[in-house]
């Protein structure tokens, strides 16, 4: 794969796990009904957890789109979003007791995350 194709493929899946992630947390930011039905009726989590992770989910996702921040800041950006990402999965299947076939619709924001990560890591280590 050239350094341009690398680097197509790093942005388009960036801004694509970074505009997921965003859309994720805007119900949350002021937590909405459903997003207080969900974790916090559903998964048990306090209700201020929700504005929390929800402003934390911003902040990773605004890191990683920004093009020469720091190498550490970047990865713990990335290690947060995943995170959030495999403790919803973890919350999904521990309140319900068992595995739902519809968590892997989060394979959707799992997949352009890792593709994003392994394409900056290209861009980086070239």
């Amino acid at each position: 794969m050239t350094a341009k194709t690398t680097n197509i493929i790093y942005w388009i899946s960036t801004i694509i796990f970074a505009a997921l992630m965003i859309v994720s947390a805007s119900g949350g930011i002021q937590p909405s009904q459903p997003a207080i039905q969900l974790i916090h009726d559903t998964l048990g989590y306090p209700v201020y957890f929700i504005q929390f992770i929800s402003i934390a989910k911003v902040i990773g996702a605004v890191i990683i789109l920004i093009p020469r921040i720091g190498r550490s800041i970047k990865e713990w950006a990335y290690a947060g979003l995943f995170f959030d990402l495999a403790g919803a999965i973890y919350s999904g299947i521990a309140s319900s007791g068992k595995f739902d076939p519809l968590m892997l619709t989060l394979l959707i924001w799992i997949v352009p995350g890792v593709v994003s990560y392994y394409c900056w890591h290209k861009k980086i280590y070239k």
